[in-house]
């Protein structure tokens, strides 16, 4: 019997505190908030939490303080159908402390907390099979996910890795992706130049992927998204919405993109299905419980 496939995450599992404001503070100031909120989060968590809400047998690697938060991370992700291999270790869940002003922008600072724990002995407990989508990101130690994707890699199995936050450590594990996904903000750290225009992104993604077959996804949030796949540049246009809360969507759509590749869609459907799910979440306030169902994106 063939094994099912599944979408398999290492990465960062997150307690979001999150203040709404009339506009991001500049350095050194001080204004009133508009409201105070919790909310489950974490790349790793929000991206398990997406591809599963979307069909995907999701399973998330990670790791979580023994603490309040840790138990109600554990909870939201098992109540959104993502199988958990969670270790409690001796040190605080993370945290994001998030400011989300009136237009849906927001400013992130993250606390790893737990998730620094997260090492190649815990990685390799996880089974990996050939047809499995692997995914991770940067809010985890760069040698994990580099172990991660180095199993992937001898597995034949679809590696996506999504280097956010951008660090420079993060771009030695890029020749180990079979897909990179990034942001505008993301591409302009490692291409060392600014992305103004959709044509600026496939010029830099091109300068950026580390071999012909390596594929580039750029995620331009209002403008949507364009991706290099070999000679071919593939292009979805962004999708008009009212945005509340931006937090989150470039992680639905690094999952239901994982979701929908493990289902067997060509990458361009892919891109398009990801694209509508991520315009879905930034109409809602937080990161995971903004992740869309299928039956949500398919009606959109």
């Amino acid at each position: 019997m063939r094994p099912i496939p599944k979408v398999l995450v290492a990465g960062s599992v997150n307690m979001d505190l999150v203040a709404s404001v009339p506009r991001l503070p500049q350095p050194g100031e001080t204004m009133p908030g508009e409201g105070f909120a919790l909310h489950p989060g974490g790349k790793g968590a929000n991206q398990a939490v997406a591809a599963a809400k979307l069909g995907a047998a999701a399973t998330l690697v990670g790791c979580v303080g023994k603490d309040a938060f840790g138990q109600e991370l554990r909870a939201h992700l098992l109540e959104n159908g993502v199988a958990c291999s969670l270790k409690a270790v001796d040190a605080p869940t993370g945290t994001a402390m998030i400011l989300v002003d009136e237009a849906g922008e927001n400013s992130i600072v993250v606390i790893p907390g737990a998730n620094a724990s997260l090492d190649a002995a815990a990685i390799a407990e996880a089974p990996i099979r050939a047809g499995y989508v692997l995914v991770s990101q940067s809010e985890i130690p760069m040698p994990t996910v580099a172990a991660f994707l180095e199993r992937g890699r001898a597995t034949k199995a679809l590696n996506l890795f999504n280097p956010a936050p951008a660090t420079a450590s993060a771009a030695d594990v890029w020749p180990l992706a079979d897909i990179v996904i990034v942001n505008e903000v993301e591409l302009e750290f490692f291409a060392d130049g600014r992305v103004a225009s959709p044509q600026d992104a496939v010029d830099a993604a091109v300068a950026v992927r580390r071999s012909p077959q390596q594929i580039i996804v750029v995620t331009l949030g209002r403008e949507g998204v364009v991706a290099i796949d070999g000679d071919r540049v593939i292009e979805h246009p962004g999708h008009t919405v009212p945005a509340v809360d931006t937090t989150g969507a470039g992680d639905c759509f690094v999952g239901a993109l994982a979701a929908r590749l493990c289902a067997g869609d060509r990458l361009a459907d892919s891109l398009a299905y990801a694209n509508k799910a991520a315009a879905i979440c930034v109409q809602r306030p937080g990161a995971g419980p903004s992740m869309p169902t299928s039956m949500e994106v398919d009606a959109a």
